[in-house]
C-alpha cells in the first residue's frame, strides 16, 4: 500500500510495504486461558441489551465510515470480540479487556507490537488491570493465514503468545516469504515446540477454519484494515481505536475506564 503520514493501518487490499526488520522484542508476562481508516477513534456504547453506535472523529480530514452492525443483543455482539480468538494474555479477571484484530504480515501491527505493546503490558497487563485478546484479520496474503494457523498450533502446546512474539520479532515485510511454511517451522524450533506435533497441526490446517471465522467477525464489526482495537470497560462500554495509535491513546482510555 502507498503510505502517507496520516495513515497507520493496513487496508483490506494492501500492496507491498518496506521490509526493514526492527529490533526483536520479548515482553510477555502473565498468561491466561485464550481499522482501518486513518487516525480516527470511534466510541461504541453498549446500552441496556442493544448496541448503540456513536462516532467521534478526532481528525476531520479522515472520516470514519459508520458501518458497524447492530446485533440484537449485547451478548451477541460480545461474541464477535471473544470467539475464534487467542487465549487471554493477563489476568482473566482484569476489569478491562483489550481486543486486537491483526495480521502478522501487517506493517502497522508490527509497529504497534514494537512501539506500544510493551508499555501496555508493563503498566496494565502485568498489574492485573487489562487482559488482551488477539484475533486474526488476515487481509494481506496466503502467508498471513498460514502464520495465523501456526500461532494457534503453538497454543496446542501452551505457547500462543510466545509464537505470536516470535512472528513479529521476525517480521520482514508483506508477501515476501518471511512467513513461509519453512520459516514457520524454524520459529517453532526457536521456542522449543514439539516439532512433530506442530508439523502435524500445520499439515492438517487445523485452525484455518477458526482463522477464517475470526476474519469474518472483523468484517461483521465493520473493520476495514489492521490493526483495529476494541477496549471493553468494566461497565461493558466498548471503545474502538483505529490503527497503530501511540501508547498515550490507550493509557487515556484505560484510565477513564478505571475511574468509572
Amino acid at each position: 500500500m502507498e503510505e502517507s503520514t496520516l495513515d497507520n493501518t493496513n487496508e483490506v487490499s494492501p500492496q507491498s510495504s518496506p521490509s526493514t526488520t526492527p529490533t526483536p522484542k520479548t515482553s510477555r508476562g502473565l498468561h491466561g486461558p485464550s481499522l482501518g481508516i486513518g487516525a480516527g477513534i470511534a466510541i461504541v456504547s453498549i446500552i441496556s441489551a442493544f448496541l448503540a453506535v456513536s462516532v467521534i472523529d478526532i481528525n476531520p480530514e479522515l472520516q470514519f465510515e459508520e458501518n458497524t452492525p447492530k446485533p440484537q443483543t449485547a451478548g451477541n455482539a460480545m461474541t464477535l470480540f471473544t470467539a475464534n480468538a487467542s487465549p487471554y494474555l493477563g489476568n482473566e479477571d482484569a476489569p478491562i479487556t483489550l481486543i486486537e484484530f491483526g495480521d502478522y504480515q501487517c506493517l502497522f501491527c508490527n509497529k504497534f507490537f514494537h512501539e506500544t505493546e510493551a508499555s501496555i503490558l508493563k503498566n496494565y497487563v502485568e498489574t492485573g488491570k487489562v487482559k488482551i485478546i488477539f484475533k486474526d484479520f488476515t487481509i494481506i496474503g496466503p502467508d498471513s493465514i498460514v502464520a495465523a494457523n501456526a500461532a494457534h498450533c503453538a497454543e496446542d502446546q501452551g505457547k500462543f503468545w510466545e509464537y505470536h512474539d516470535e512472528l513479529y520479532n521476525n517480521w520482514a515485510g508483506e508477501n515476501n516469504g518471511w512467513a513461509s511454511s519453512e520459516n514457520l517451522v524454524k520459529f517453532a524450533q526457536n521456542i522449543r515446540l514439539n516439532e512433530e506435533e506442530f508439523n502435524q497441526c500445520m499439515s492438517d490446517g487445523k485452525y484455518k477454519q477458526l482463522v477464517t471465522a475470526s476474519s469474518n467477525d472483523a468484517k461483521n464489526l465493520g473493520i476495514t484494515g489492521t490493526p483495529a482495537f476494541f477496549v471493553i470497560g468494566p461497565d461493558n462500554q466498548v471503545t474502538r481505536i483505529s490503527g497503530a495509535q501511540p501508547y498515550e491513546v490507550f493509557h487515556n482510555i484505560f484510565q477513564a475506564e478505571l475511574q468509572k
